[in-house]
């Protein structure tokens, strides 16, 4: 589908909608922005398997009949008066769109009643679950998802209620799957929750924990640092104490988000594969009580943190550098006083293919604080 069609389809009103994409019988993917004045909308297609709507305002009716759909995103207006039947379009998915493996959803609407009204859709082929600015969901909800999708890949419960309890559930029936768990804007979330779920979900490559601990004093970081993230939201459940350190021990991780977490005041990083980490708005993080063990770090954002943290940070990923290129190994002289340092290719250790690509073609990571 080209862009000029997408252009074209922003001006439909709900039955024109209906209309071309039941018409279109080859149509796979259909990504539309700017849906405000739809309405309501019926989508009829065997075919479209990509279904992605941005900018849905107050919807009397949402009827997909789509039995091949395959992934879906649904984008609500962030406005008060937002009236959306969410209970009622999720239940109709369920029924009509049996093949769903990816869900995403945002809207200030969702609740554990839409959560409830999910896990009995019985959507087997369920991978990637995101269910984001539902403040009304909570450790209740974490249950639920819990208990009707074990095979999830995904999870983002980005807003939402939920706490270490819930956190907990989702470390004890995903390690096998969870790769990515993105729960920023959750003010119920403690430091210890978040290494618990590091501890216990080996698989997991990314996590984004942005504006989990706060300090109550800072004011919230000015810039969105993930796409429709609105940092002015208003937490309804009180804030952490601050100053909390964090400790994160992992084989697998590569990006981690903790942006806009004022009140942690010391982080202890032990991540092989970690090469992306927001610090975005860290503003008390104490730069002696940083510690990145990180060698594969290409970029650390430190936008809005001091400059004392921002310098011991490109220390650390200098150093780090430093120490891959001179992890060549040694051997003793003969009469066994010196060491020299022997070529790789002279060497009889054996050496993983990876480690010896990374450590050829390391570049310096980049310190980010525009």
């Amino acid at each position: 589908m080209t862009a000029n069609w997408i252009k074209f389809l922003i001006f439909l009103c709900s039955d024109e909608l209906g209309c071309f994409v039941a018409n279109k019988r080859c149509l796979r993917s259909l990504k539309m922005e700017g849906c405000s004045n739809l309405g309501g909308f019926v989508l009829c297609s065997s075919s479209l398997s990509t279904l992605w709507l941005s900018d849905l305002y107050c919807l009397s009716k949402m009827v997909f009949n789509c039995p091949n759909l395959k992934e879906i995103s649904l984008d609500f207006s962030r406005q008060e008066n937002e009236s959306t039947d969410l209970i009622a379009m999720v239940d109709g998915l369920g029924r009509s769109c049996p093949r769903l493996q990816n869900i995403h959803v945002a809207s200030f609407r969702l609740s554990h009643a839409t959560v409830l009204a999910l896990t009995a859709a019985n959507l087997r082929g369920l991978r990637m679950l995101s269910l984001v600015f539902g403040t009304e969901i909570t450790d209740a909800s974490v249950a639920a998802i819990s208990q009707s999708y074990s095979k999830l890949e995904l999870l983002d419960l980005s807003g939402s209620s939920i706490s270490d309890s819930g956190i907990g559930m989702i470390c004890n029936v995903f390690p096998g799957t969870l790769s990515r768990l993105l729960l920023a804007l959750c003010p119920n979330i403690t430091s210890s929750g978040i290494q618990f779920a590091t501890a216990q979900l080996p698989l997991l490559e990314l996590m984004d924990c942005g504006m989990t601990i706060c300090d109550p004093s800072s004011q919230n970081p000015t810039c969105d640092e993930r796409g429709d993230f609105e940092l002015q939201m208003t937490f309804k459940n009180k804030l952490h104490l601050i100053y909390q350190k964090l400790i994160i021990k992992h084989s697998r991780l590569k990006k981690l988000s903790l942006w806009g977490c004022s009140g942690l005041d010391a982080l202890y990083l032990n991540c092989p594969e970690l090469n992306d980490l927001n610090l975005n708005s860290c503003k008390n993080l104490h730069p002696e009580r940083v510690l990145l063990q990180c060698p594969s770090l290409e970029s650390v954002h430190a936008s809005g943190c001091h400059r004392l943290l921002t310098g011991a940070i490109q220390s650390q990923v200098s150093n780090n550098l430093d120490a891959m290129e001179n992890q060549s190994p040694h051997k003793r002289l003969a009469d066994g006083s010196k060491r020299v340092r022997v070529p790789l290719f002279l060497s009889q250790q054996p050496y993983d293919d990876d480690k010896k690509r990374r450590r050829i073609g390391s570049r310096p990571c980049k310190v980010l604080v525009d």
